[in-house]
């Protein structure tokens, strides 16, 4: 038994549970900070930028249509897109960006 538990030791080179704590604990350190954190900032940045929208904004749609809002009621918005004045309603989940958001990304 002894015989057994030496060279258990011997190709784990001694540092056997808390090594492997510790690396365990440093892949989800690792995890968090680079992918977990800022996955959940830009959620809550997309969430306040949706809350934030008013009649007026120019806004452009997941599926990439364009136009300005007209009507803001609970979760879902009305924009007109062109010259023609068509007024399309869509839920405030299927805004992707602003004018505003894309001028600030074009000056960074």
């Amino acid at each position: 038994m002894t015989l057994f538990l030496e060279s258990a030791t011997a190709t784990t080179g001694g540092g056997g549970l808390p090594s492997m704590l510790i690396m365990v604990v440093l892949m989800v350190a690792v995890f968090y900070l680079f992918i977990i954190r800022p996955e959940n900032k830009k959620k809550k940045k997309a969430e306040e930028m949706r809350d934030s929208l008013s009649v007026g904004d120019e806004i452009i749609t997941i599926g990439g249509m364009t136009g300005r809002i007209v009507q803001v009621a609970g979760d879902t918005l009305t924009f007109e897109t062109g010259e023609d004045r068509v007024r399309i309603q869509v839920k405030k989940w299927a805004i992707s960006t602003t004018a505003k958001m894309e001028a600030e990304e074009a000056k960074k």
